[in-house]
């Protein structure tokens, strides 16, 4: 009853948990959080000392009495605790305005294709531990279909590329269900030690993630360019132990992410491949929707189209494709509802 109560004061949430971003939609408010999932933590204290980006700029940085904790590996929660506590956060962040002494928010979240049901279990658990008074779960290539506004209901084939931080999720949609995916574990992070590597063996520089992470998103690219883009970047020099800056080109970052980038690319030749081929016809015709932040790599699209020989389309804004289709949902949650999965608490029951 109490919860029920609570409830009328809060405020209704879609969550997008990601391995190295987190996005938050509130019902009639739209995207009021994108922020890193990391979260900053004073082991001296016990207490959380910033969470998103703030924390970000900490990493690589803290004294040994600060730690900051990616809680989210592979679209997985690696830690309980620190998760639930990022949450929180956000939880009260939103309802900062609102009068409302304890929030009890409905909650959907986006969750990776083939979670187990302990993984699925911690994701409900974390959220309800929170704050949250009802908690659902949406597959995140579902939840970017409706984002990108495809008619995933009808009787025809979706494809759909998510390429997160730490997982890439190829499905194949049709009335309203997953007909056919792959998964796997080579996303934005890898992608970023792709560089880190190849940085190392060929200009003996160590260099950190975040560099790393901004040289891909600057001047990182998918294909070989005529006219490289290039800049300046710093590291450690291996030989010396002692700063050094060299010059570095987007054709550069081309070779340190092809090999990557072909294994990508050959998992959504294999998934089209084990499809049926009334729902490929429709792919050919439809082509393939890219979605989340590695669909703003230069040149990936193309990269893609000229290997499948199908057309590739990137989402708007495709970082924030999947929360915003979660947002659909949960503005038209009775029509929608179907597409959800089921808590792992029913299908105990079902059992």
């Amino acid at each position: 009853m109490f919860s029920s109560l609570f409830g009328k004061f809060s405020r209704d949430m879609a969550i997008d948990l990601g391995t190295s971003n987190t996005s938050v939609y509130v019902k009639d408010n739209g995207i009021v959080i994108n922020e890193p999932s990391v979260v900053a933590i004073n082991t001296r204290t016990d207490t959380i000392v910033a969470v998103g980006e703030d924390a970000r700029q900490m990493v690589g940085k803290t004294p040994l009495h600060i730690i900051a904790a990616k809680p989210i590996e592979n679209g997985v929660i690696s830690d309980f605790e620190v998760t639930e506590r990022m949450l929180k956060y956000f939880i009260d962040k939103v309802h900062e305005e609102v009068l409302s002494i304890m929030p009890r928010p409905r909650i959907i979240i986006s969750v990776p294709l083939g979670l187990t049901e302990v993984e699925r279990k911690a994701v409900e658990d974390a959220t309800l531990h929170a704050g949250a008074r009802e908690i659902f779960l949406v597959e995140q290539p579902m939840a970017a279909a409706i984002g990108a506004r495809l008619p995933i209901q009808d009787a025809s084939g979706n494809i759909v590329v998510n390429l997160g931080g730490g997982i890439t999720q190829i499905a194949v949609l049709s009335l309203g269900g997953v007909v056919n995916w792959k998964s796997l574990l080579i996303a934005g992070n890898e992608l970023d030690k792709n560089i880190i590597q190849y940085v190392r063996e060929h200009f003996n520089l160590l260099l950190g993630d975040r560099t790393a992470e901004d040289l891909k998103i600057h001047i990182g690219s998918a294909e070989e360019l005529k006219e490289a883009h290039e800049t300046k970047i710093r590291g450690r020099d291996l030989i010396t132990g002692l700063p050094k800056e060299i010059t570095i080109t987007s054709n550069h970052i081309f070779l340190a992410l092809s090999r990557s980038l072909r294994t990508i690319i050959d998992t959504i030749r294999d998934t089209i491949e084990s499809t049926p081929p009334e729902l490929v016809a429709d792919i050919y015709e439809r082509g393939i929707m890219l979605t989340g932040g590695g669909a703003m790599l230069r040149g990936l699209d193309r990269a893609i189209s000229q290997e499948i020989k199908v057309p590739v389309h990137i989402a708007d804004d495709p970082l924030t494709t999947v929360v915003r289709g979660i947002g659909i949902i949960l503005d038209d949650f009775e029509n929608l509802k179907s597409i959800l999965l089921s808590g792992t608490k029913e299908e105990l029951l079902k059992r």
